[in-house]
C-alpha cells in the first residue's frame, strides 16, 4: 500500500470555515490531518495564509479553483499558490452548459490543455476533479472518455473522486487502474449502504478500501484527500472519524 499523507478538503467543513476560517484550520490540525485542500481561501493574503498554515503544521495538498478564474485570472491564481508551496491546481466542476455534447467536452479539453501548460510553466500540476456526470454517454463514449482522449495527459491530470465514480456507474478499483499515472490526487469518500447512496465517512460505507488503496499504489497521487460533501453529524466529527478509520488501514 502506498504510504502518503492525508489531507482534508475544506469543502467538508465549509460552514465552520465561513464562521471562523482560522479557528477551523486549527481544529483540522488538532484532528491530525497533515494538510488541507482549499475550496476558497477566505480573505487572507497568500503570505498571511502561509504564516497560519506554518504555525499549525499544515501543508497544502491542492486547491479547487473555479473554471472562470482559470480562464480569466490564471496568472494571479498561480502567483497566489506559488507562495503556498505550488500545490496541485484543480478545476472542481464543469458547469452544465459546458458539457452538453461531445464537442463541448473537446472544447473543455482544449481549454484544460492551455491551463495545464501555463501551470506547468509555473512549476505546478493541473488536474480535473470528476463527479458523476462525466460518465454520461455521447454515442459510444462518455464525457470522461472524450476528455481523457482529447487532453494531453502530461498537462491535464485527474483528481479522482471515488464516491462520484461509483455513483456514475464505475467500478472504483477498475477506474483507478484505468487512470493509473494520470491520477494526481485521490479523494477518499465513502458511500452509505442506503437507497439514497448517501455520503459516508471513509470506512463506514460500501467502497472496497483495501482493493482501492492497493490500486492507488500504481498511480501518481501525492496525497490522499478526505472529502465528505454532506455530513449527518458535525462535519469536524465526520472528518475525525474518516481519519481514524484511515489510520486503522495504515494511513495518516
Amino acid at each position: 500500500m502506498k504510504k502518503l499523507p492525508v489531507a482534508l478538503q475544506l469543502y467538508t467543513v465549509r460552514d465552520a470555515m465561513g464562521k471562523d476560517f482560522i479557528g477551523t484550520l486549527r481544529e483540522v490540525a488538532k484532528i491530525g490531518y497533515a494538510g488541507v485542500e482549499f475550496a476558497g481561501t477566505g480573505s487572507l493574503s497568500a503570505s498571511e495564509l502561509r504564516s497560519v498554515l506554518s504555525d499549525l503544521g499544515l501543508m497544502v495538498a491542492g486547491s479547487h479553483v473555479g473554471i472562470e478564474a482559470l480562464e480569466q485570472e490564471l496568472p494571479k491564481v498561480l502567483d497566489f499558490y506559488a507562495e503556498l508551496g505550488k500545490p496541485v491546481i484543480v478545476c472542481p466542476y464543469l458547469p452544465e452548459e459546458r458539457r452538453k455534447s461531445a464537442d463541448d467536452w473537446k472544447r473543455t479539453a482544449a481549454l484544460f490543455n492551455k491551463v495545464g501548460s501555463t501551470c506547468r510553466q509555473h512549476g505546478m500540476v493541473f488536474a480535473y476533479h470528476n463527479h458523476a456526470f462525466e460518465f454520461e454517454k455521447f454515442g459510444d463514449r462518455t464525457g470522461m472518455d472524450i476528455l481523457l482522449e482529447s487532453a494531453d495527459p502530461d498537462l491535464v491530470r485527474i483528481e479522482l473522486d471515488l464516491y462520484w465514480a461509483k455513483f456514475g456507474g464505475q467500478d472504483p478499483v477498475a477506474f483507478v487502474k484505468r487512470l493509473g499515472k494520470r491520477v494526481a490526487l485521490v479523494h477518499l469518500k465513502d458511500m452509505a449502504a442506503d437507497a439514497e447512496r448517501s455520503f459516508a465517512e471513509v470506512g463506514e460505507g460500501i467502497l472496497p478500501w483495501a482493493e482501492i488503496l492497493e490500486a492507488c499504489a500504481d498511480t501518481s497521487t501525492s496525497w490522499y484527500i478526505v472529502e465528505q460533501d454532506v455530513c449527518r453529524r458535525s462535519a469536524l466529527e465526520s472528518a475525525a472519524i474518516s481519519l481514524a478509520n484511515l489510520r486503522k488501514m495504515g494511513l495518516g
